[in-house]
């Protein structure tokens, strides 16, 4: 009885959700109203040089904080944060509160920043807005300008048009993400300014959809987790000597060789992440190949040989289902005619979120097979978070409004490879979703590389969803 009430409570409350989505897709107002307005803010942010160390996040955060002005928003309602040792790397913060103080807040969580583009490498300036052949040229067109511009275009409307969420609202458009040599933005709110990421959960990027080579959309990917990135140093040491005189056995790029040999050949075991086991089900129609195995990786009944079909297919799938660790540089000897001393490699992992960077360094000795290799954390760990997990609360809305706008392009979910900002914000307790709306060619679009690209549809229908997705959350 108990259980049928849990059931039947369970059901009840999808159905609200589901309702108070489509009622949000009834309201009056345009969610593609206003466009000329948003391709001006658009075009003003991807001309922002926001890339490490010559441009400036703080005057992209500055500009974007003038819309919200402009819109209505108080100044104490919007905030350009900066640390003073970091004076070009600054974030912008605000807030649309909700009518219940009770609710949490949903964070809208885009990052400013891009990698650096050369003039003399692109077809285009990268940082003049070019419209041609249906596409918005552009370094950060797509990644991640086009998830901030949205973002604050519809915090914008949202004040314009009188809107009164019940649940508060707050955006953050943070730098740092892209290098390693830039204040992360994200991990200095956290430390300092706290109450500007505080929510219930967040929006990032990481998700997204997938295009076919004629334009047609294939599948709506929503992000939930990330594996943890770290690198690992591998040591061994030895007497030296002249080259003509070697022990049997005593040399340290020897025992380094045998050492990273066995890390590259070896396969951790397979850890299946909630997301990852969605993504398998969901995807498994796609893939007749390995549809089988795929298929019942994602019920929960999948074989070793299951497991090795799909890892064998596609390397992002055999990522998807382990941590995995390969070396990556070396380092060693100091000259041709003796004995090397000292040997270093670097060996990069992504590791599975849940699993500990701990586990993984003594596993990796273990593998590594030779006390006179040690293994030591190249860097301080990254932080520790678990993949969030995927609700009614924030699938319902996702699937009504795709179902609408998309119909039959299925939803997967994914567990990203890579990393984004979502590591700090999750690790903090704040549930991360990568989802926007926004599909991408199977090319990449130049992201990171030459001639970065977005379709100016896909733009302006991921606006169109994020305005209204945002909006059945809230509502």
């Amino acid at each position: 009885m108990k259980a049928a009430r849990r059931s039947a409570h369970l059901s009840a409350t999808i159905a609200a959700l589901l309702a108070g989505a489509m009622s949000a897709h009834a309201a009056p107002t345009d969610p593609r109203g206003g466009e000329p307005a948003f391709r001006a803010l658009y075009k003003e942010l991807v001309e922002t040089d926001s890339s490490w160390p010559d441009g400036s996040c703080t005057l992209a955060a500055e500009r974007m904080g003038a819309h919200l002005k402009a819109a209505g928003y108080p100044a104490a309602d919007v905030q350009v944060l900066v640390d003073p040792a970091h004076p070009k790397e600054g974030s912008l913060t605000a807030i649309l509160r909700g009518s219940d103080a009770k609710l949490p807040a949903v964070l809208l969580l885009a990052r400013i920043d891009v990698v650096a583009a050369k003039r003399s490498d692109w077809t285009r300036d990268p940082f003049t807005l070019v419209e041609e052949n249906g596409y918005f040229y552009g370094r950060g067109t797509s990644d991640d300008k086009a998830m901030a511009a949205a973002f604050t275009d519809a915090m914008v409307r949202f004040r314009q048009e009188g809107y009164k969420p019940k649940r508060t609202v707050k955006l953050a458009l943070t730098c740092g993400e892209e290098t390693e040599k830039a204040l992360n933005g994200v991990s200095w709110l956290l430390k300092n300014h706290p109450e500007t990421l505080q929510a219930g959960w967040a929006l990032n990027e990481g998700g997204g959809g997938s295009l076919d080579e004629a334009g047609k959309p294939v599948s709506q990917g929503v992000q939930a987790g990330e594996k943890v990135y770290q690198d690992f140093t591998f040591t061994a040491t030895a007497p030296g000597g002249h080259s003509s005189r070697q022990a049997p056995h005593v040399n340290a790029i020897g025992w380094m060789a045998e050492a990273l040999a066995r890390v590259n050949a070896y396969d951790f075991p397979v850890d299946l992440t909630p997301a990852a086991r969605a993504y398998f089900g969901a995807s498994a129609p796609l893939y007749p190949n390995t549809r089988a195995a795929m298929a019942a990786i994602g019920s929960g009944k999948a074989t070793a040989a299951d497991y090795a079909t799909v890892s064998a297919a596609n390397p992002s799938w055999n990522a998807t289902l382990r941590t995995t660790c390969i070396p990556t540089m070396i380092s060693g000897g100091h000259a041709t005619n003796a004995q090397p001393q000292s040997v270093t490699a670097n060996v990069n992992c992504r590791i599975i979120p849940g699993e500990s960077v701990e586990s993984i360094q003594t596993m990796l000795a273990a593998v590594a097979g030779n006390p006179k290799v040690t293994v030591a954390l190249a860097d301080p760990p990254q932080p520790k978070s678990s993949a969030p997990p995927l609700t009614p609360q924030i699938m319902a809305p996702i699937e009504a409004l795709s179902k609408e706008m998309w119909p039959g392009v299925p939803i997967i979910p994914r567990l990203s490879t890579g990393a984004t900002d979502g590591r700090f914000t999750n690790a903090a307790g704040i549930p991360t979703y990568g989802v926007s709306g926004l599909f991408s060619d199977p090319d990449g679009q130049g992201v990171h590389g030459l001639n970065e690209r977005i379709r100016v549809t896909s733009l302006m229908d991921g606006r169109a969803f994020l305005y209204r997705l945002v909006k059945a959350y809230t509502g």
